[in-house]
């Protein structure tokens, strides 16, 4: 490609508009907050399987908020 050429508009992530970025933070708290509570239950259930069912759910939503942070971190 010749130099005078701008490279694909694909080259770098678009930037997120503020709408959006909006709507990731607030569900990034709310999986924080949902990660946060399951942690809490599975401390005061005395049952394993409800231990183990509290702790699943808290992997669960820490890997929505880390897929949603390195969505974020792509878009910078």
């Amino acid at each position: 490609m010749p130099m005078n050429q701008n490279p694909t508009p694909f080259a770098q992530p678009a930037q997120i508009e503020s709408k959006n970025l909006d709507i990731v933070k607030d569900q990034m708290y709310h999986e924080a907050l949902a990660y946060k509570k399951c942690t809490v239950y599975s401390q005061f259930f005395t049952e394993q399987p409800l231990k183990d069912m509290a702790n699943n759910m808290a992997q669960h939503h820490k890997q929505h908020f880390d897929a949603l942070q390195n969505y974020l971190n792509s878009h910078q």
